[in-house]
């Protein structure tokens, strides 16, 4: 009896000390978390100061350049300071402190008032990595899934599509435009300067994805005459995915040379204003002009 007894006590006593090293685990997180606060709310003020004068500086030297007070090699390598220092804080640690891009509408719609920004380089360079490789994949789906449906025409369907398999087509492509547009704008909030007239390409190709989601895919008699406009856009849709292929290859390229120059963040996804791959502009520049006169 004895020995439940003492068995007990000592129990009590280990739950007693779990208990007082809970409260004291929890008051020491709750300090550490306040003092990270304070520390983080000082880091954004700077950062917001920081930001302000060197918009303020920009302003400056476009409104003393455009009244020729100022020799235009000096603001060429003024302007080119500023866009070193741009970078060394968007492209290190300091980058989540920096004044948050609003978040847009389309991402209010799915998500709510939940901010998307990334506190950490590391996982705002991750999210740029996953839309890089989403859109590799797309891009090869967009040739193998037309492709197919075109062979199955041929060789099962007898030179007549059924309607499922091209309205399953175009409800991939509506889910597609809805998780680019997505990655982007989250993107957008995280420093990336991908461009709105982007974005916006992806709303326009959604609603035509719904819209041609309510065709009638019409078959037999003379299945081959009607369906003539399935056809050429299936055979189409190949050749994009083909162009997307080279136009991402090609876009990462000319700005890992931004990037190494110094003119462009590690968070940018594409710039019209680059250097280098000239060989490639061979081949995708005659695809994409075939594509616009095929449309």
């Amino acid at each position: 009896m004895e020995n439940v007894e003492e068995s007990t006590n000592e129990m009590e006593e280990e739950v007693g000390k779990v208990m007082e090293q809970a409260r004291e685990l929890q008051e020491a997180g709750a300090g550490l978390i306040s003092m990270i606060s304070n520390d983080e709310q000082s880091l954004r003020l700077k950062a917001n100061s920081l930001d302000s004068s060197i918009r303020h500086l920009r302003s400056s030297i476009t409104t003393v350049l455009s009244q020729k007070l100022l020799d235009p090699k000096l603001a060429d390598k003024l302007e080119e300071d500023l866009q070193t220092a741009i970078c060394i804080i968007t492209d290190g640690d300091a980058a989540g402190f920096l004044p948050a891009n609003a978040q847009g509408w389309y991402l209010r719609m799915f998500l709510g008032p939940i901010s998307v920004r990334a506190s950490r380089k590391e996982i705002q360079l991750k999210a740029k990595e996953e839309y890089n490789s989403y859109r590799d994949r797309t891009a090869l789906m967009f040739i193998l899934f037309p492709l197919i449906l075109l062979i199955l025409r041929s060789w099962i369907w007898e030179g007549c599509l059924p309607a499922f398999p091209v309205q399953l087509y175009e409800a991939w492509l509506l889910f597609l435009n809805t998780g680019l547009a997505l990655r982007e704008n989250i993107l957008r909030a995280n420093g990336s300067d991908i461009r709105p007239w982007w974005i916006y390409h992806h709303y326009f190709a959604m609603a035509t994805a719904l819209v041609s989601l309510t065709w009638e895919i019409k078959g037999q008699p003379n299945c081959g005459q009607k369906q003539r406009g399935v056809e050429l856009f299936l055979q189409w849709a190949m050749m994009q995915g083909a162009a997307l292929l080279l136009l991402n290859r090609y876009q990462r390229r000319r700005l890992y040379t931004r990037i190494s120059l110094g003119k462009s963040n590690s968070m940018n996804v594409a710039r019209r204003e680059t250097t280098g791959v000239d060989c490639q502009l061979w081949v995708l520049c005659p695809i994409l002009f075939v594509m616009q006169v095929f449309k």
